[in-house]
């Protein structure tokens, strides 16, 4: 099959390409490449796998996407788009732009190639959030010293209204709306996956995304961490592998999954609070972490964690890799790439030595 994977350099697409193109399919990586991991990060996909070809294109721009979508493809995963709630606070106008807009565009290059026959347009694969949520009407409760869900020990589920809260959330529930009605409006193969505390290999954590890989980064070059909030937030944790398998099975559930949205995430199983990861990292280091701590910010969750249910019964997805597992994982590939790493935190601004 043919993939174009926009954003394709970012962290899921970097493990998502290298799959599927191993796996024997054509993968087109469409990115412009302004995220300051993307040059590690298609260094790093052309040496694993010289097949994966790039287009350098925004899907800000209309015409990037209706050239990109001139050549027939199976499936699109659009994973292009700003990442983070308190960037979205700094400049709600480029949150807007490359989340709600961009989608939009994205949707609209589709309609015109395909709109006389939705049936053969490609499956388009939304990246999309527990951000639709917002701050959630089960109820909030201190249990067994973290936060937990009052009354839905399974997590949320799709049931739950949606709550765009922040400029992100906005921007990313937008997008996630437009796509589930582009499938009810005109017919286009289209799916959601509202995904919840991702991480993996390749993820170049930072302080306002991609709390996991940032936690563990900073424990192994010895950082200063803080914590908002209490610390006794909870999210349930998914590694990238599985997210990839979730694809996959969609993919191949093509008129069943169309114009549907699924809760991807590790699910109650796989749950962990901020302060309970802070103290795993420190018993495997073997040494205290300086945690420095503040307010909470806007659009934080005390606590989210995915009812997994829907995407278990009709996609037989479930997810694998325990947050044990993954961390120790991720400290692995930390481990085997510092002088990589220590590369791209100096030219951050963040000075450290591999």
């Amino acid at each position: 099959m043919r993939f174009l994977i926009t954003g394709g350099a970012g962290f899921i697409g970097c493990n998502a390409a290298p799959r599927l193109s191993q796996a024997g399919h054509e993968v087109v990586v469409f990115d412009n490449f302004s995220r300051a991991a993307a040059p590690f990060n298609r260094q790093w996909l052309e040496r694993v796998e010289p097949r994966i070809r790039f287009v350098k294109g925004d899907v800000r721009q209309p015409e990037d996407l209706r050239a990109a979508l001139a050549e027939p493809f199976d499936a699109v995963l659009h994973l292009a788009g700003q990442v983070a709630v308190t960037t979205s606070i700094l400049d709600p106008v480029a949150d807007w732009q490359a989340n709600a807009l961009g989608t939009f565009h994205l949707l609209e290059a589709l309609r015109a190639r395909y709109g006389k026959d939705p049936g053969r347009a490609p499956l388009l694969l939304y990246s999309s959030t527990n951000k639709v949520y917002g701050h959630l009407t089960t109820g909030e409760v201190l249990r067994d010293g973290r936060w937990d869900l009052a009354e839905r020990p399974d997590g949320v589920s799709e049931e739950e209204s949606l709550s765009f809260e922040s400029p992100y959330g906005c921007s990313k529930g937008a997008a996630d709306q437009y796509v589930v009605d582009y499938h009810r409006s005109f017919g286009l193969p289209t799916v959601c996956f509202r995904q919840s505390c991702i991480y993996g290999t390749r993820q170049f954590g930072e302080e306002d995304q991609g709390w996991v890989a940032w936690f563990a980064l900073a424990a192994t070059f010895e950082l200063p961490i803080t914590i908002y909030g209490d610390g006794l937030q909870v999210r349930d944790l998914l590694w990238v592998d599985d997210l990839v398998d979730a694809y996959l099975a969609a993919l191949a559930r093509k008129e069943q999954v169309s114009g549907r949205a699924y809760n991807v995430g590790g699910g109650p199983e796989f749950r962990l609070s901020l302060q309970e990861l802070i103290g795993d990292l420190e018993s495997r280091i073997g040494r205290r972490i300086s945690v420095a701590r503040e307010k909470s910010r806007l659009g934080d969750q005390r606590v989210f964690y995915c009812d997994i249910r829907k995407a278990r019964r009709e996609l037989d997805w479930q997810p694998r890799v325990s947050p044990r597992e993954g961390v120790g994982k991720l400290l692995d590939w930390i481990g085997s790439n510092r002088k990589e790493i220590a590369t791209f935190l100096t030219r951050k601004g963040i000075p450290v030595t591999a």
